[in-house]
């Protein structure tokens, strides 16, 4: 339950507005300070930040969710380039200052500083979104089975290629994206043997901009396609964009990821080629932590989304797509056998 009536919430909103703008900068927080009051839900974007089509922008349905249901005041602040473990800790500790509860870091680079500033401000729940290893009794793991997904679309891949040449386009070579291309390509291989995947990753760090640089995503989409590859699948975060953006210029098909991308209106002259997207509802995962804590019960631990929950899957909105009765026979007896156990999608 919120301490704190909805009028002081809303009295304290120009003075909170104040501080987040200086979330990145000045003198560091203190958790000693007294906060204005409980207020709803806050996230920091990974990379990219919003407007990418993908992850982040899942994440802020969350929370524009949570906001119109709950009525309350709500924060999201963007990354800065080249930025620290410590400007990531001085943001979430700003925010948990200011008596935002939930604070939530959306991605696995926030790990660091989400395990510190908890430890400051034990009274407030955060979140972190793609990494299992914050172990903290007031911090819930937001992770995701994208394996499962991801072995979906390489049925799907594997059922549509023409040439039977596909692509994966990895942003950052990471343990996450392994997760992406270890299922893509055993659903490809488990559907048809003969079906080469083309794998490719953009940088070897975030800081590189594996996942914020489309031009990387459209150079890379260009070599397979240049190798007969006529599905290409992108688990690249904004870079994913620059794949789409090839696969549509070249007339192959792309999937996309995390969000239904056929559905992004940034995308949207692109639409048509893009066949299906892996999706995670990061948006759940915000929402329900965000809920948790509404009702008194704050979710800690690991919080896993997988194909059973329903929290990954395969978009349906391109009717090419959801229409290919043969495809979606497929996909769908992948999916059961994933469910019951028979099919084990490798992670790496």
């Amino acid at each position: 339950m919120r301490r704190v009536s909805r009028l002081a919430v809303a009295g304290a909103a120009t003075a909170s507005l104040a501080l987040a703008l200086s979330a990145c900068g000045g003198t560091s927080t203190s958790a000693s300070s007294e906060s204005d009051g409980d207020k709803g839900l806050a996230i920091a974007y990974d990379v990219g930040g919003k407007g990418d089509q993908s992850f982040n922008d899942a994440a802020f349905a969350g929370l524009e969710q949570a906001k119109k249901e709950f009525g309350y005041e709500t924060d999201d602040v963007e990354p800065t380039d080249g930025e620290t473990d410590a400007d990531k800790a001085q943001r979430l500790a700003s925010l948990a200052k200011q008596g935002y509860n939930p604070v939530i870091g959306v991605g696995y680079a926030y790990a660091p500083a989400v395990k510190e500033v908890a430890e400051k401000y034990p009274d407030t729940t955060f979140g972190i979104v793609d990494d299992s290893q914050v172990e903290a009794d007031n911090v819930a793991d937001l992770v995701f089975s994208e394996e499962e997904a991801s072995y979906l679309a390489g049925v799907a891949a594997a059922k549509t290629t023409k040439t039977n040449t596909v692509g994966f386009v990895g942003g950052v070579d990471i343990p996450l994206i392994h997760k992406f291309q270890a299922g893509f390509e055993q659903g490809v291989k488990d559907t048809d043997s003969k079906v080469k995947v083309l794998s490719q990753y953009l940088t070897q760090t975030a800081e590189e901009g594996g996942f914020s640089s489309p031009d990387k995503g459209k150079s890379a989409a260009e070599g397979q396609i240049e190798k007969k590859a006529d599905v290409v699948y992108a688990a690249a975060g904004l870079s994913g964009q620059g794949v789409i953006e090839a696969a549509a210029a070249n007339k192959v098909w792309a999937i996309g990821v995390d969000s239904d991308q056929y559905k992004q209106a940034a995308l949207a002259t692109y639409k048509d080629s893009i066949l299906t997207s892996a999706t995670k509802d990061v948006a759940k995962a915000v929402y329900n932590l965000a809920k948790s804590v509404e009702d008194g019960k704050p979710e800690t631990g690991i919080v896993r989304g997988d194909l059973k929950s329903g929290e990954v899957g395969l978009a349906n909105s391109n009717p090419k797509f959801a229409d290919d009765a043969a495809l979606q026979e497929a996909i769908e007896t992948a999916k059961e056998k994933i469910i019951s156990g028979e099919i084990k999608v490798r992670s790496s």
